[in-house]
């Protein structure tokens, strides 16, 4: 369970070295099943969650390839005579409610009229433009998308900010305070920020709080509400499966409802992916009709490398293929 501590694999690299929060170092294994690879050594530096200390680093020769490029910072690190590679993908963010957190002894994501004002008052096209500088495609407020082999398209529904201040007034909500708690970096603090505004604009009270990366991790199904990043899976089913299924360990949403619990099920069973999306309409509005999340868009992931790397694309699961990297001299 602890790759540090016995760093046994079947990769061409090994585990040399790793000091969390600081650096990691791979070092070429040997003779390996796969055949030779080009990298004797790889390094892993972490230099913190601001890209401008990570420009630095490019600039002066300290690093030949960053982890990810997010908003922004696209184009100033084009600016850097960098290789930009890039790919789409189901890597998304949700603004997600908590149906079971209780803030001052009450439950305010219980109550379905609040959760239908919250994601009625925000706009996606205006979060991917604010919060990821607009490099993906819009989504549709229920995890599964048209990178899915599955997805069943749902009608655009538009924002509503009076039906959102009608919906808090007959639920009592109007003077409720929100608290949308994100990690601060830069693409989950601005789309966080962006969804906080629009709420604003619809006279939802909401103020932000910003923790660090860990402070979020350790208690990331608890928060009320939230601004949680999840990465691709291939599946539709594989993340509603993870996510949203009634008492699922990373159910941060407290959602459960039996009827959608069977749906999946069938689906899961069914590996044709149009019998799957038979199904999946359903399954789609019932998780967009129940408001749990904030789903505004879909992440196109980028990340800059020096030119002399090659092999280094963008992988839309984050994945890290080293034995197809290289270094020109």
């Amino acid at each position: 369970a602890d790759l540090s501590a016995a760093p046994v694999g079947t990769g061409p690299y090994r585990l040399d070295e790793l000091i969390p929060r600081e650096r990691a170092v791979l070092v070429k294994r040997g003779e390996w099943w796969g055949g030779d690879v080009a990298l004797d050594r790889i390094e892993y530096h972490d230099l913190g969650p601001d890209p401008r200390a990570w420009g630095a680093a490019l600039r002066e020769g300290r690093l030949d390839m960053v982890y990810e490029t997010t908003g922004e910072f696209v184009e100033r690190f084009d600016a850097l005579e960098l290789t930009r590679w890039e790919t789409s993908s189901a890597a998304t963010i949700t603004c997600r409610m908590n149906l079971a957190a209780e803030v001052d002894g009450r439950a305010p994501y219980a109550d379905l009229r609040v959760r239908r004002a919250i994601q009625g008052a925000v706009d996606p096209e205006v979060a991917l433009e604010l919060g990821y500088a607009g490099r993906g495609r819009t989504a549709e407020n229920h995890h599964v998308g048209p990178m899915h082999p599955e997805y069943f398209p749902l009608p655009r529904r538009r924002p509503d900010p009076a039906q959102a201040r009608a919906l808090l007034a007959e639920a009592g909500m109007e003077a409720f305070e929100h608290e949308l708690v994100s990690i601060d970096d830069d693409w989950r603090r601005a789309t966080a920020d962006a969804v906080a505004v629009q709420l604003r604009d619809a006279g939802v009270r909401v103020r932000r709080r910003l923790v660090t990366a860990p402070d979020y991790w350790a208690r990331w199904t608890r928060w009320p509400f939230a601004a949680t990043d999840w990465n691709m899976r291939p599946l539709g089913v594989q993340v509603l499966a993870l996510a949203y299924r009634s008492g699922a360990a990373w159910n941060e949403t407290g959602f459960a409802d039996p009827e959608f619990d069977a749906l999946l099920d069938q689906a899961l069973a069914l590996p044709d992916p149009d019998a799957r999306r038979a199904l999946m309409e359903e399954i789609e509005r019932r998780l967009q009709d129940a408001a749990v999340i904030v789903q505004p868009y879909w992440r196109t992931l980028v990340r800059h490398a020096v030119a002399q790397a090659k092999g280094v694309g963008m992988h839309p699961m984050l994945e890290h293929h080293h034995d197809l990297w290289s270094l020109d001299a």
